[in-house]
């Protein structure tokens, strides 16, 4: 069995960036990668087609770009990124949102 990968609290290792993000590594598996990230109002992702993944937001507001749509992404929100769809993000409040990759990238 592997070693669980652990973070007490999100808050203790998120970073917020600008004008991008400065991921922190929960795990980095080829098959899991599971991050916490920040961005700085106006921070931002560009839009970039990866594989599939799951994002959910912790907190603050920001616009979501997923294959040219723009969803509101606000704490709570919890999206499922197709594999090959576009998403990139972009942030009105100071921001951040919990990863998860699932299979390579």
């Amino acid at each position: 069995m592997a070693d669980p990968a652990y973070a007490a609290d999100w808050r203790s290792v998120v970073t917020y960036g600008f004008p991008g993000p400065q991921p922190h590594l929960i795990l980095d598996e080829p098959e899991l990668r599971v991050l916490v990230a920040g961005l700085e109002p106006g921070g931002r992702i560009p839009p970039h087609p990866g594989p599939r993944a799951v994002y959910h937001a912790l907190e603050g507001h920001a616009t979501l770009l997923l294959d040219g749509t723009p969803l509101p992404f606000a704490a709570g929100a919890i999206v499922v990124a197709p594999a090959g769809a576009t998403r990139g993000f972009e942030a009105q409040t100071r921001f951040a949102f919990l990863g998860v990759r699932l299979g390579p990238e």
